[in-house]
């Protein structure tokens, strides 16, 4: 016969420990009645006596010892496992995947694995990306993206910083081509925009705006290629200040204008975000982006 019902057994197992009905709804933090009526169940579903019942308590049957050792040894065995799981997620080890689109892979490299010495049992997998985060086979998916990020009901979106840009072309260019220090003098340079088929971008659509098509000198795949495209001389185009930093063959034309902005975002899907190793490596990921872009 079946147990249903495994409180009742729990129930039983309180009773006898305590020897008494009233003695076991204490420690249950239930009433009399509960207890009475649990134990009234399972002996039924049984079919077995578990219990002598007299005046001075409750003192288990030979049936009701060998249901108790196998209760303790259960209860026993689920401590064990609680324990063994209990704050699992806190522990900084685990799965990480973090996605980022491949023009921030220069900054972001560097910071996971700073961040994997100082936690060697977390293991990174690193992918390039855009779309929204998404946990799988147990894993915590973390995204980080430029922009407002995809609209998904799921994902958690954490602000880090405003990210700004200019316009930027190579020495060899400007050797070539002369100053470049206002946009009325678009009609005398070169472009670098984006293909037809392209992810649309603000940036760029400014380039298309403002730029005649017969000055755009190449069309690139994505924003992330622009960089290169500068460096090899085909024009100018819109680049995000930290790209350049250190970088003597980009060259900033003119002042960032103000609203050439952009937001730097982390996403995570909500059903991971409160895990100890995504707190860990945002947290992580925030502050050295905020110091170092």
């Amino acid at each position: 016969m079946q147990v249903n019902d495994w409180n009742h057994v729990h129930y039983a197992l309180a009773v006898a420990r305590a020897g008494t009905l009233s003695g076991a709804a204490e420690q249950l933090g239930v009433s009399h009645s509960t207890v009475l009526r649990r134990v009234d169940t399972l002996e039924k579903s049984l079919r077995t006596r578990l219990f002598y019942r007299h005046a001075r308590g409750y003192v288990p049957t030979e049936a009701g010892r060998k249901l108790m050792r196998a209760a303790e040894s259960m209860q026993a065995q689920l401590n064990t496992l609680v324990g063994s799981v209990r704050g699992a997620d806190e522990q900084l080890s685990g799965t990480l995947v973090v996605s980022v689109p491949a023009s921030l892979l220069a900054p972001v490299a560097p910071l996971l694995q700073r961040f994997q010495r100082r936690h060697p049992r977390v293991a990174l997998e690193l992918e390039c990306g855009t779309g929204a985060p998404s946990p799988g086979r147990g894993e915590a998916h973390i995204g980080i993206r430029c922009g407002a990020g995809p609209d998904a009901p799921d994902c958690v979106v954490q602000s880090v910083m405003p990210l700004r840009y200019s316009l930027f072309a190579s020495p060899d260019y400007l050797r070539e081509k002369g100053s470049f220090d206002s946009l009325e003098r678009i009609g005398h340079h070169r472009f670098i925009g984006l293909g037809r088929s392209a992810a649309p971008d603000p940036l760029a659509q400014w380039v298309d705006r403002w730029v005649p098509d017969k000055q755009i000198a190449l069309r690139c795949s994505s924003v992330d290629q622009f960089a290169d495209a500068v460096r090899a001389g085909f024009g100018i185009a819109p680049l995000a200040l930290w790209q350049a930093r250190g970088d003597d063959r980009l060259c900033r034309l003119l002042p960032p204008p103000d609203d050439w902005t952009s937001e730097l975002r982390l996403l995570t899907h909500r059903d991971m975000c409160d895990t100890h190793r995504v707190r860990a490596l945002c947290s992580f990921i925030g502050k050295c982006l905020q110091r170092d872009l």
